[in-house]
């Protein structure tokens, strides 16, 4: 029997690891900051400060309502409220979103930071995501569900590449089609991917709780008209890019 725990735990090391290979410094540190605050919270279950049973889910929720976005509380005007909406990028609510996330900033995160450059790109993933967040907490402006995860930052990202990299072919794996590997142009794929959100959006949560399509929605239009007002005069990379992998979701 396969341990899910220590196989999860193999991959984000392996993601922490990355981050001394070089390449992209900004993405990589971000992914490993992710990796980190998620180890050493009580979601993670490796810190046994946090105790077990109750005690853990206590501590848990305790975790998603001091660091998360709680979209009934934002507008109160504390400081504090207005800060969860970059501290939530960096928490995650399980081992697979955390994941699924960093997979998304790895394999689109580096090609975005290396055209934008490194300073630029932070203040992009940063302020593309705290506005997607808050996006989504005015349009829930009565909800006392907690928001968390880089989701809307990453979907910046997204929307970014797919204006300055539209030819770039990504290795993508759908379910409808049995998982197998293909590869298309990036904005095949992203396209796809953002209609997939909107559909979402417009089914009104039928995603499930915890899931804000609708922040991925407001990052992913952000990122992409950052790009076309940053770059529109510029050259736009229009020969296939270096091949990158991804999968048909973050």
């Amino acid at each position: 029997m396969i341990d899910r725990r220590a196989a999860a735990a193999r991959l984000a090391s392996g993601l922490l690891r990355t981050v001394t290979s070089g390449g992209p410094p900004v993405a990589y540190a971000l992914i490993a900051l992710c990796c980190l605050v998620f180890l050493i919270s009580p979601l993670s279950g490796f810190n046994p400060s946090y105790g077990t049973a109750d005690a853990l889910l206590a501590a848990q929720a305790g975790y998603f309502e001091r660091w998360g976005v709680i979209p009934s509380e934002l507008w109160d005007g504390s400081a504090r409220a207005l800060l969860t909406p970059l501290t939530a990028l960096f928490v995650h609510g399980s081992w697979l979103h955390l994941l699924g996330n960093m997979l998304f900033l790895y394999v689109f995160g580096a090609m975005a930071e290396e055209r934008m450059g490194h300073a630029e790109f932070t203040f992009f993933y940063l302020g593309c995501g705290y506005l997607a967040l808050v996006g989504y907490a005015a349009a829930h402006a009565s909800s006392d569900e907690t928001l968390v995860g880089a989701s809307g930052a990453i979907s910046a990202v997204l929307g970014a590449f797919l204006y300055l990299f539209p030819r770039a072919r990504v290795t993508s794996l759908f379910p409808f089609l049995f998982f197998l590997p293909l590869r298309f142009p990036a904005w095949i794929v992203l396209i796809f991917w953002f209609v997939l959100q909107w559909l979402a959006v417009q089914g009104a949560g039928s995603g499930g709780p915890g899931v804000a399509y609708l922040a991925h929605v407001v990052g992913f239009a952000l990122g992409f008209l950052y790009a076309w007002g940053r770059y529109r005069r510029t050259d736009r990379v229009k020969t296939p890019a270096t091949a990158t992998e991804g999968e048909s979701q973050p």
